[in-house]
């Protein structure tokens, strides 16, 4: 390897979406791996969402682009929106504010990327303002002109799961793709004796309901079908449950509500229902238990087309719904534990290499970008935080 003179390297930016806090720690594990030479400075409405972040990383705080302050005019807000756009009502001081201070980085700093974690229209303006950006891929019809501006001139797209998980229509960007299964996702798992231990769990076997933050969770009167088909089962639901006032709900169905320990009761569970949220996924690949995938509501149908792809890549069941009969419950558990491929599961779920390589993929990108036909001494050291 040629060895160049050691120059100072200019930063990458970082735009974190900030609901929730999986986009936090995704960004976290991609930064916290990339040479310590490399600054970076990352943009979000919220600065307390992230894990413990290296040397030479700042976190500026933005205006929220999609929370109105209340002083936001009512005429402009009529205004049409282009097809080029998701969120971009006019008249916000706050989102002004937001794009000024991105643009100010863009001209002070000129950054070597800028990596977009979610926004179709930070991406443009990246591009835009002639900085090259890599853009987060998610599932779901992504096939508005918004999305495709953001994706079709991206330097890179990250996938933050594997390969084999791709949708059929994004052939067209496979060139630009880097898989990263696991990635920014705590998936250490404890031993199952130990977890039922930790939830003081008997004999009994265990079926877990996950429900996503997203949304009204799973409605209650479903799980207590599924718990009276079932009564030879402990059935337990943890994060948000849709209360049924109609729902009939037997003694071996426990809401637990939100709570620290989700690994615990993943690792000691021997069916899994859930939605598909990113850490959800991630764990319960990881885990390789049956599993029922269940979308909620997204925008673009995100957890639809990935409910789909787990069913299409032979890691879950996908049901469009939750069964509505105990008949229709015992064909889909019997389905479930029937197709259940561990060894499959385990494939998708990824190594724990996906920040190092996502950090080298996104280093190498901007060397090729910035004409360096080689990589210097200083790009060598990686930080593992």
């Amino acid at each position: 390897m040629r060895d160049f003179p050691d120059v100072p390297l200019r930063p990458f930016g970082y735009f974190v979406h900030h609901q929730g806090r999986g986009h936090a720690e995704r960004c976290a594990a991609v930064v916290n791996a990339l040479p310590a030479a490399r600054p970076v400075r990352i943009f979000c409405a919220r600065d307390d969402i992230f894990p413990p972040l290296r040397e030479n990383v700042t976190v500026q705080k933005l205006p929220s682009l999609f929370e109105a302050r209340g002083d936001e005019p009512k005429g402009a807000a009529l205004l049409d929106t282009p097809d080029t756009t998701h969120c971009a009502p006019v008249g916000w001081t706050g989102i002004r504010e937001a794009m000024a201070a991105m643009v100010q980085f863009f001209t002070d700093e000129a950054p070597e990327l800028m990596i977009v974690d979610v926004s179709a229209e930070v991406a443009q303006l990246a591009r835009l303002c002639s900085v090259p950006h890599v853009k987060i891929l998610q599932h779901g019809d992504r096939s508005d002109a918004g999305h495709r501006a953001a994706y079709d001139g991206a330097a890179g797209l990250l996938a933050p799961f594997h390969v084999d998980l791709a949708q059929t229509d994004w052939a067209v960007w496979a060139e630009k793709i880097q898989f990263a299964p696991g990635l920014g996702v705590n998936v250490t798992l404890p031993e199952v004796k130990h977890a039922k231990a930790t939830l003081k769990l008997g004999q009994r076997p265990m079926a877990l309901v996950v429900c996503g933050g997203g949304g009204n969770g799973i409605s209650e009167a479903a799980l207590g079908v599924a718990a009276r088909s079932y009564p030879q089962m402990d059935w337990i639901t943890i994060g948000e449950v849709q209360r049924d006032w109609h729902a009939t709900l037997p003694p071996n169905l426990f809401h637990r509500g939100w709570v620290d320990n989700a690994p615990d009761y993943i690792a000691a569970a021997d069916l899994v229902i859930s939605s598909t949220g990113n850490t959800t996924c991630a764990q319960v690949l990881t885990a390789a238990k049956p599993w029922i995938v269940v979308p909620e509501w997204r925008y673009f149908d995100e957890q639809l087309e990935k409910a789909r792809a787990l069913g299409q890549a032979d890691a879950a069941l996908y049901l469009p719904h939750m069964p509505s009969s105990a008949h229709a419950w015992r064909a889909a558990i019997e389905q479930a534990q029937s197709q259940h491929d561990p060894v499959r599961q385990r494939a998708l779920a990824g190594g724990d290499d996906a920040a190092a390589s996502t950090a080298h993929w996104l280093s190498s990108l901007a060397n090729r970008l910035w004409d360096r036909p080689d990589i210097s001494t200083s790009l060598k050291e990686v930080h593992h935080a």
